[in-house]
Protein backbone atom coordinates (compact mmCIF):
# COMPACT_ATOMS: atom_id res chain seq x y z
CA UNK A 1 0.00 0.00 0.00
CA UNK A 2 1.16 3.48 -0.86
CA UNK A 3 0.80 5.38 2.48
CA UNK A 4 1.82 8.78 0.83
CA UNK A 5 -0.77 8.60 -2.01
CA UNK A 6 -3.44 7.78 0.60
CA UNK A 7 -2.35 10.02 2.67
CA UNK A 8 -2.77 12.60 0.23
CA UNK A 9 -6.29 12.23 -0.51
CA UNK A 10 -7.16 13.07 3.37
CA UNK A 11 -5.41 16.22 2.36
CA UNK A 12 -7.00 16.85 -0.71
CA UNK A 13 -10.88 15.92 1.14
CA UNK A 14 -10.06 18.34 3.51
CA UNK A 15 -9.43 21.59 1.31
CA UNK A 16 -12.64 20.09 -0.77
CA UNK A 17 -14.20 20.30 1.88
CA UNK A 18 -12.99 23.69 3.28
CA UNK A 19 -13.82 25.20 0.12
CA UNK A 20 -16.97 24.43 0.16
CA UNK A 21 -17.73 25.28 3.89
CA UNK A 22 -15.91 28.64 2.68
CA UNK A 23 -18.58 29.65 0.51
CA UNK A 24 -22.16 28.69 2.72
CA UNK A 25 -20.30 29.00 6.46
CA UNK A 26 -18.30 32.47 7.22
CA UNK A 27 -21.95 34.76 7.25
CA UNK A 28 -23.92 32.62 9.56
CA UNK A 29 -20.36 32.16 11.78
CA UNK A 30 -19.80 35.67 11.95
CA UNK A 31 -24.07 36.34 13.13
CA UNK A 32 -23.10 33.91 16.09
CA UNK A 33 -19.86 35.20 16.95
CA UNK A 34 -21.29 38.88 17.18
CA UNK A 35 -24.68 37.56 19.54
CA UNK A 36 -21.84 35.57 21.29
CA UNK A 37 -19.71 38.52 21.72
CA UNK A 38 -22.56 40.57 22.72
CA UNK A 39 -23.25 38.45 25.63
CA UNK A 40 -20.08 38.34 26.69
CA UNK A 41 -19.52 42.06 26.76
CA UNK A 42 -23.04 42.16 28.87
CA UNK A 43 -21.33 39.96 31.59
CA UNK A 44 -22.99 36.68 30.43
CA UNK A 45 -20.87 33.41 29.74
CA UNK A 46 -20.79 30.55 27.53
CA UNK A 47 -21.20 26.60 28.39
CA UNK A 48 -19.90 24.57 26.03
CA UNK A 49 -20.18 20.75 25.95
CA UNK A 50 -19.50 17.39 23.25
CA UNK A 51 -18.34 14.06 23.36
CA UNK A 52 -14.79 12.47 22.65
CA UNK A 53 -13.17 14.82 19.71
CA UNK A 54 -16.39 17.49 20.31
CA UNK A 55 -15.80 17.08 24.28
CA UNK A 56 -12.20 18.42 23.25
CA UNK A 57 -13.34 20.92 21.27
CA UNK A 58 -15.86 22.03 23.69
CA UNK A 59 -12.67 22.38 25.99
CA UNK A 60 -11.23 23.99 23.50
CA UNK A 61 -13.07 26.79 23.09
CA UNK A 62 -13.50 27.51 26.90
CA UNK A 63 -9.69 27.37 27.33
CA UNK A 64 -8.99 30.46 24.49
CA UNK A 65 -12.00 32.40 26.12
CA UNK A 66 -10.97 32.19 29.56
CA UNK A 67 -7.18 31.88 28.70
CA UNK A 68 -6.25 34.02 25.45
CA UNK A 69 -6.97 33.29 21.90
CA UNK A 70 -4.27 35.22 19.56
CA UNK A 71 -3.64 38.50 21.73
CA UNK A 72 -3.10 39.61 25.40
CA UNK A 73 -6.54 40.35 27.17
CA UNK A 74 -8.76 39.75 29.71
CA UNK A 75 -10.50 36.33 30.22
CA UNK A 76 -13.85 35.54 28.73
CA UNK A 77 -16.34 33.40 30.82
CA UNK A 78 -16.42 30.39 29.15
CA UNK A 79 -16.90 27.17 31.28
CA UNK A 80 -16.56 23.30 29.72
CA UNK A 81 -19.35 21.18 30.85
CA UNK A 82 -17.35 17.92 30.22
CA UNK A 83 -14.31 18.41 32.64
CA UNK A 84 -15.66 17.63 36.18
CA UNK A 85 -15.21 14.52 36.94
CA UNK A 86 -17.39 13.87 40.05
CA UNK A 87 -20.36 16.54 38.07
CA UNK A 88 -20.07 13.62 35.20
CA UNK A 89 -19.77 10.46 37.20
CA UNK A 90 -22.64 11.63 39.80
CA UNK A 91 -25.00 12.35 37.42
CA UNK A 92 -24.54 9.67 35.25
CA UNK A 93 -24.62 7.54 38.38
CA UNK A 94 -27.48 8.75 39.96
CA UNK A 95 -29.69 10.21 36.57
CA UNK A 96 -28.21 8.92 33.45
CA UNK A 97 -25.71 9.58 31.11
CA UNK A 98 -28.34 11.69 28.91
CA UNK A 99 -28.16 14.06 31.69
CA UNK A 100 -24.39 14.99 32.31
CA UNK A 101 -24.89 18.22 30.53
CA UNK A 102 -28.48 19.32 31.26
CA UNK A 103 -28.28 19.11 35.14
CA UNK A 104 -24.67 21.20 34.80
CA UNK A 105 -27.12 23.76 32.27
CA UNK A 106 -29.84 23.69 34.79
CA UNK A 107 -27.58 24.53 37.81
CA UNK A 108 -25.28 27.35 35.91
CA UNK A 109 -27.01 28.82 32.82
CA UNK A 110 -28.32 32.09 33.19
CA UNK A 111 -30.99 34.15 30.71
CA UNK A 112 -29.26 35.47 28.54
CA UNK A 113 -25.65 33.00 28.90
CA UNK A 114 -25.23 30.61 26.16
CA UNK A 115 -24.48 27.44 25.26
CA UNK A 116 -21.99 25.36 23.12
CA UNK A 117 -23.01 22.39 21.91
CA UNK A 118 -20.85 20.10 19.76
CA UNK A 119 -21.96 17.06 17.59
CA UNK A 120 -20.94 15.78 14.47
CA UNK A 121 -23.90 14.06 14.14
CA UNK A 122 -26.24 16.02 15.98
CA UNK A 123 -27.44 13.58 17.53
CA UNK A 124 -25.78 13.33 20.47
CA UNK A 125 -28.59 12.51 23.27
CA UNK A 126 -27.06 14.13 26.20
CA UNK A 127 -26.23 17.53 23.56
CA UNK A 128 -29.81 17.34 23.13
CA UNK A 129 -30.81 17.29 26.59
CA UNK A 130 -28.29 20.18 27.14
CA UNK A 131 -30.07 22.35 24.18
CA UNK A 132 -33.25 21.72 26.11
CA UNK A 133 -32.31 23.10 29.29
CA UNK A 134 -30.76 25.72 27.61
CA UNK A 135 -34.01 26.54 26.31
CA UNK A 136 -35.64 26.48 29.49
CA UNK A 137 -33.42 28.67 31.07
CA UNK A 138 -33.49 31.44 28.64
CA UNK A 139 -30.60 30.75 26.79
CA UNK A 140 -29.10 30.96 23.50
CA UNK A 141 -27.58 28.40 21.47
CA UNK A 142 -24.68 27.56 18.88
CA UNK A 143 -24.96 24.33 17.63
CA UNK A 144 -21.98 22.74 15.83
CA UNK A 145 -23.45 19.86 13.98
CA UNK A 146 -22.24 17.48 11.08
CA UNK A 147 -24.01 14.94 8.55
CA UNK A 148 -28.05 16.80 8.33
CA UNK A 149 -27.96 18.99 11.51
CA UNK A 150 -29.68 15.54 13.12
CA UNK A 151 -32.04 16.76 15.82
CA UNK A 152 -29.81 19.40 17.36
CA UNK A 153 -30.60 21.24 13.95
CA UNK A 154 -33.87 20.74 14.13
CA UNK A 155 -34.34 21.97 17.63
CA UNK A 156 -32.32 24.68 17.44
CA UNK A 157 -34.82 28.28 17.91
CA UNK A 158 -35.17 32.16 16.83
CA UNK A 159 -32.25 33.60 18.81
CA UNK A 160 -29.97 30.45 18.19
CA UNK A 161 -27.33 29.62 15.42
CA UNK A 162 -27.12 25.62 13.42
CA UNK A 163 -23.84 25.57 12.30
CA UNK A 164 -23.83 22.65 9.95
CA UNK A 165 -20.73 21.32 8.76
CA UNK A 166 -22.94 18.69 5.83
CA UNK A 167 -20.37 15.91 5.04
CA UNK A 168 -21.00 12.33 6.10
CA UNK A 169 -17.15 11.51 7.51
CA UNK A 170 -16.66 12.40 11.52
CA UNK A 171 -12.97 12.83 11.14
CA UNK A 172 -13.74 15.78 8.23
CA UNK A 173 -16.69 17.58 10.02
CA UNK A 174 -14.10 17.32 13.37
CA UNK A 175 -11.54 19.36 11.23
CA UNK A 176 -13.70 21.83 10.20
CA UNK A 177 -15.70 21.97 13.48
CA UNK A 178 -12.06 23.40 15.07
CA UNK A 179 -11.68 26.22 12.20
CA UNK A 180 -15.43 27.39 13.24
CA UNK A 181 -14.16 26.98 17.01
CA UNK A 182 -11.25 29.42 15.98
CA UNK A 183 -13.54 31.41 13.84
CA UNK A 184 -15.87 32.43 16.48
CA UNK A 185 -12.94 33.35 18.97
CA UNK A 186 -11.69 36.01 16.52
CA UNK A 187 -14.88 37.45 16.03
CA UNK A 188 -15.58 37.44 19.90
CA UNK A 189 -12.37 39.29 20.17
CA UNK A 190 -12.66 41.66 17.36
CA UNK A 191 -15.98 42.60 18.14
CA UNK A 192 -14.89 42.89 22.32
CA UNK A 193 -11.28 44.48 22.07
CA UNK A 194 -11.05 46.08 18.50
CA UNK A 195 -9.88 44.81 15.72
CA UNK A 196 -5.98 43.05 15.85
CA UNK A 197 -3.59 45.21 14.39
Amino acid sequence: MNHSESLRKHFEEGIELRKKMAESMPAEIAKAGEALAAALKAGRKVLSCGNGGSAADSQHFAAELVGRFERERPGLAGIALTTDSSALTAIANDYHFDQVFAKQVLALGQPGDFLLGISTSGNSKNVIEAIKAAHTRGMHVIALTGRDGGEMGRITRTGDFNLNVAHPRTMRVQEIHLLVVHCLCEVVDNVIFGEKK
